[in-house]
C-alpha cells in the first residue's frame, strides 16, 4: 500500500512510470556507484546511511570478509540490531561476552526513515555486498533486497528473512470495521491487460510481537554459531538469556490486559500493532492499516472511530510516535466526554543512530508500550 501511494507521487511529471521504477532507478544508479567506489578504493562523499557498532579493535584476521576478521552483520532495523548485539555479546542483557571482539555490526535505517520508504545508498550496498549476515524483515517494503543481493561480493552470506523464519505466522494486512481503505492508484479506464495480478499483502510489523520476537532471536543465535563455530555456546547462552527476558515481559503484557478494565485500543493513526494486539486479545479500531501512507482521515472515519470511543468508554485515543496527533485530537472533539488522553506506541520505525547512542533498546522501548498499552485499557 505504501509503495502504491509512491507510484502516484513519482508519475507522470516526475518522469517515472511509478515508484517501483523509482526504486529501481535508485538501485541501478546505486549499483553503478559501487562499482565506482571499489574502482576508487576510497571513501565517497555519498556515505551510509547506516551506524555501526564494532567490537573492540584488535581481532585476528581469519575468514571473515571484512578487515581485522571481524564479522560483519547488517541489519536493516533497529529491532534485528538490537537483537543482534544483545546475543553477539555487545549488549547490556549479555551474559557471555567472548565473541564480542570479534563482531561489527550495521543498522542501515538509522536517520528516521522508515522501512516502508527507505532508499538503499551506494554505500548501504556495499556493506551489504561483503557481510557475513544480513538481516531484513522481507515484505514488500524490502522489495530491493533481491536486486541488491544479486551483487553480492561474499557468495558465503547467511541471509534471514523475518518473514520467512515465521512462515505460517505471518499475517495479512486487515481491513477491519471504520478504517479507512487507500484509494485505488489505478489510472481511470480499463486496466492493462498485461499488469501483473498482486498477490496478497502482508504485515511487515512482526518486531511488534514479543512472542515473534524471541523465535528471531533463537533463529538469529542458531545462525550465527553456524557461521562463527568457536562462538557458538556464546551465541546460544546470550539468547537464552535474552529470551528469557522477552519471555517475561510477554508475560507482563498479559498480565496487563487480564486486569486490564476494556480490551479494545482505538488508533487515530496507522496501525502497526496488530501482532501484539492479536497475541493478546485485545480488540482494535484504527484510522488506517499499518502500512498505509494516508494522512487525512474522512469525516465517517473520525466519526466512526468517535462513537467507538464513546460506546466502549475508552480512557485513551492512541497514535504511534512522530505523529501530529491531528487525527485524534479530531476524533476526541467529537466525542462526547472530550476527556480521553492521546497516547503515543512506539513502532521502532524510526530508531535513529542518536537513539541508539542515548541507550535505546528494544526490551527498554517494549517496556515503555507495556505502560503506554496500561493507560490505553484503564489497567491496574
Amino acid at each position: 500500500m505504501y509503495r502504491n501511494m509512491k507510484n502516484k507521487i513519482y508519475s507522470g511529471e516526475y518522469g517515472f512510470v511509478n515508484g517501483r521504477l523509482r526504486k529501481a532507478a535508485v538501485l541501478f544508479v546505486s549499483l553503478i556507484m559501487l562499482m565506482s567506489l571499489a574502482a576508487c578504493g576510497s571513501n565517497s562523499a555519498d556515505g551510509p546511511t547506516s551506524v555501526t557498532y564494532a567490537g573492540k579493535l584488535g581481532g585476528e584476521s581469519g575468514d571473515q570478509s571484512a578487515g581485522d576478521g571481524k564479522l560483519q552483520v547488517v541489519t536493516t532495523i533497529f529491532p534485528e540490531y538490537d537483537w543482534v548485539r544483545e546475543i553477539a555479546g555487545l549488549g547490556a542483557n549479555s551474559v557471555d561476552k567472548s565473541a564480542a571482539d570479534g563482531i561489527e555490526l550495521t543498522m542501515l535505517l538509522d536517520n528516521g526513515v522508515d522501512l516502508h520508504s527507505f532508499q538503499p545508498t551506494a554505500a548501504d550496498i556495499a556493506k551489504i555486498s561483503t557481510c557475513d549476515m544480513f538481516i531484513y524483515v522481507g515484505g514488500e517494503s524490502d522489495f530491493w533486497v533481491d536486486d541488491a543481493l544479486k551483487e553480492s561480493i561474499n557468495k558465503n552470506m547467511v541471509v534471514i528473512d523475518l518473514l520467512d523464519v515465521l512462515g505460517d505466522s505471518v499475517k495479512e494486512e486487515e481491513v477491519v470495521e471504520g478504517m479507512q481503505e487507500e484509494e485505488e492508484e489505478h489510472e481511470h479506464g480499463e486496466a492493462d491487460a498485461d499488469e501483473e495480478e498482486e498477490g496478497p499483502e502482508y504485515d511487515e510489523h512482526v518486531w511488534l510481537s514479543l512472542k515473534d520476537s524471541q523465535t528471531l532471536c533463537s533463529e538469529i543465535a542458531k545462525k550465527l554459531g553456524e557461521i562463527d563455530p568457536e562462538h557458538a555456546e556464546a551465541y546460544n547462552a546470550n539468547a537464552e538469556n535474552y529470551v528469557s527476558k522477552l519471555a517475561a515481559l510477554d508475560q507482563e503484557y498479559q498480565s496487563a490486559v487480564d486486569n486490564a478494565k476494556v480490551k479494545t485500543i482505538l488508533f487515530g493513526d496507522r496501525f502497526p500493532f496488530r501482532y501484539m494486539a492479536d497475541d493478546y486479545g485485545i480488540d482494535y479500531y484504527a484510522a488506517f492499516v499499518g502500512c498505509s501512507a494516508e494522512t487525512e482521515a474522512s469525516f465517517e472515519t473520525v466519526i466512526f472511530l468517535s462513537g467507538k470511543v464513546d460506546e466502549l468508554k475508552l480512557p485513551a485515543i492512541c497514535t504511534i510516535e512522530n505523529s501530529d496527533q491531528k487525527i485524534a485530537n479530531t476524533i476526541k472533539d467529537n466525542t462526547t466526554a472530550k476527556d480521553q488522553e492521546i497516547i503515543a506506541f512506539n513502532s521502532l520505525q524510526s530508531t535513529t543512530s542518536k537513539n541508539v547512542e542515548e541507550g535505546a533498546t528494544y526490551i527498554g522501548a517494549m517496556e515503555d508500550n507495556l505502560q503506554v498499552l496500561k493507560n490505553a485499557l484503564g489497567s491496574k
